[in-house]
């Protein structure tokens, strides 16, 4: 899978700060009398974590909190799990979110591409590139999705993320979109440009196109059309509402996926998306 922009997350640090939280509650607990009861414990211990603490004492706790990691490493581990898990969770209820906000625009946009059944029952949604290497290996796994569900509507997203020549095969495509109303021909560009080999730009785009059959004139002149611009920004910001931060992407359903998962996970998350 192609990330883009790279990841900023610390998780070292973050599990340490985790562990640190996760042990403060019981030194500070430790210091509350033995002698009272659980109820007053407890309030000794909110009060006593929710006050600043000295620096004799803080260094006493660094001590403490450096040697029990020292110790047991195995928590800098579960703490990272635990922050995965949680940030993943995060990001899954935010794409859902984000899905339900803009599904007109996702699903049914007037400037997206439409192949498979246009009235399928379920709706797989990519977001690619055409200089990505995981989008090139995925493609099979579109292809064939399309040969053997033919209640599936499969919509076709430009995320051209990876540098001008991206930004400029997109400009293309978007252009042979607008010949081609069917998405057939589409299919038959989209395949040639982005299975074949070298670097995706303007010359291979084009070339594409003309071996397909496009008129050339009227590619040239669309390519700068509003309806291009209007194509790709409504792609790009729809990518950042949802958090798509990797090509291929997927949205099946109210299900964001991101990374070439292979043919056998999306055929799971179609089957999921039918229920």
């Amino acid at each position: 899978m192609k990330i883009y922009p790279p990841t900023t997350r610390h998780p070292m640090r973050l599990a340490t700060a985790t562990a640190v939280a996760l042990l403060l509650p019981s030194l500070a607990s430790a210091q509350a009398p033995a002698s009272q009861p659980p109820a007053a414990q407890a309030q000794a211990a909110d009060t006593a974590s929710s006050q600043p603490f000295s620096d004799t004492q803080r260094h006493a706790i660094e001590s403490i909190i450096k040697d029990y990691l020292v110790q047991h490493p195995d928590v800098l581990q579960d703490a990272m799990d635990a922050l995965d898990k949680r940030q993943k969770q995060a990001d899954a209820d935010k794409a859902h979110e984000m899905i339900v906000a803009h599904n007109a625009s996702l699903f049914n946009s007037p400037h997206q591409v439409v192949l498979g059944n246009p009235q399928g029952k379920v709706t797989m949604v990519e977001f690619f590139d055409y200089n990505c290497g995981f989008c090139k290996r995925a493609l099979p796994d579109m292809v064939e999705l399309l040969k053997t569900d033919p209640d599936l509507k499969f919509v076709l997203k430009e995320f051209p993320v990876l540098g001008p020549g991206s930004v400029e095969a997109a400009h293309v495509a978007v252009a042979v979109r607008m010949q081609d109303g069917t998405g057939k021909k589409y299919l038959e560009f989209h395949q040639k440009l982005l299975g074949g080999r070298g670097p995706a730009d303007k010359a291979h785009a084009l070339a594409a196109a003309k071996d397909v059959g496009f008129d050339m004139a009227r590619i040239e002149k669309d390519m700068d059309s509003d309806e291009v611009k209007n194509t790709i920004d409504e792609d790009m910001k729809l990518a950042d509402a949802l958090g798509v931060n990797g090509t291929p992407s997927y949205v099946v359903g109210d299900e964001l996926v991101i990374g070439a998962v292979g043919l056998d996970e999306l055929k799971a998350k179609i089957k999921a998306g039918r229920k």
